[in-house]
């Protein structure tokens, strides 16, 4: 049999009003809500950390509430994303990753960096902020991903610069982004964000099961043909990967029934 790596899906956030007697019980308290959505799923996008920082007590008070085998990604503050010069961020870069964030321990999962549909490619300042990230932080081995959304982030160059950093690319499920299939680190991270409230389940049954089969390809080694690609013409080295997928954006409302009923698929 092929050695995997692991899958996990999950959803943006755990705090929204519609879930409230849906996806949690009826009346559970909202500070329970991170433990139970963290028990019925095996990670939770933060979007929180996009807009400001938080305590490191705030962060190691997650981890204390989540099981041993769950994991966070953090949204990275929009103040390095959002720099007109990129190769300038630094300093911000900095600010995000001493903010505490370490206190997840082996609960701290990819960190997201995304950028403004309306950045454009610029190989020589993407490749300075590229630069930039860290492998380590406190010692912690840190998993840094990109979501770019710009139709010129669709060249060979850009991926050959993510191949070079070891960085990963979001492959966006998206009405109006592009979609970047390419496998550029040791992980996959998809994004799913054309579900609909009115789905049970976000995506329909034929959808879950094709992404199904296309998360489990990947968690072995493989790529995905029928996605596209940046560089198709490139090659990658087949390898266990883990691979995260969210529900996210459209459909929010039956997201966590997207997101387990796609985990049951692939265990």
């Amino acid at each position: 049999m092929a050695t995997s790596g692991i899958i996990r899906c999950g959803i943006g956030g755990w705090t929204f009003d519609p879930w409230e007697g849906t996806f949690y019980p009826e009346k559970l308290p909202k500070k329970r809500q991170l433990e139970y959505a963290s028990g019925q799923l095996k990670v939770i996008e933060v979007n929180g950390t996009y807009y400001g920082s938080q305590k490191p007590e705030t962060f190691a008070k997650w981890a204390s509430e989540v099981p041993d085998d769950f994991v966070f990604s953090l949204k990275a503050s929009r103040f390095a994303t959002n720099k007109k010069v990129l190769a300038e961020a630094g300093d911000s870069i900095e600010r995000f990753l001493g903010q505490g964030l370490t206190e997840l321990g082996d609960h701290l999962g990819p960190i997201l960096w995304q950028f403004m549909p309306t950045k454009k490619f610029d190989a020589e300042d993407f490749g300075a902020f590229l630069a930039l990230l860290p492998e380590k932080q406190d010692g912690l081995t840190l998993r840094h991903v990109v979501e770019v959304r710009h139709e010129s982030f669709r060249v060979p160059e850009f991926v050959s610069l993510l191949a070079k950093h070891k960085v990963a690319v979001v492959c966006a499920d998206h009405a109006e982004y592009p979609m970047i299939a390419d496998v550029t680190g040791d992980f996959v991270y998809t994004r799913l964000q054309t579900g609909s409230d009115n789905v049970e389940t976000c995506y329909d049954k034929p959808r879950l099961d094709l992404w199904a089969k296309r998360l489990k390809s990947w968690s072995t080694g493989g790529d995905i043909a029928d996605l596209a690609h940046a560089d198709p013409e490139r090659t990658i080295e087949k390898k266990p990967r883990d691979v995260y997928a969210f529900f996210i954006t459209e459909g929010k409302v039956n997201a966590p029934n997207g997101a387990r009923s796609l985990q049951k698929r692939v265990d």
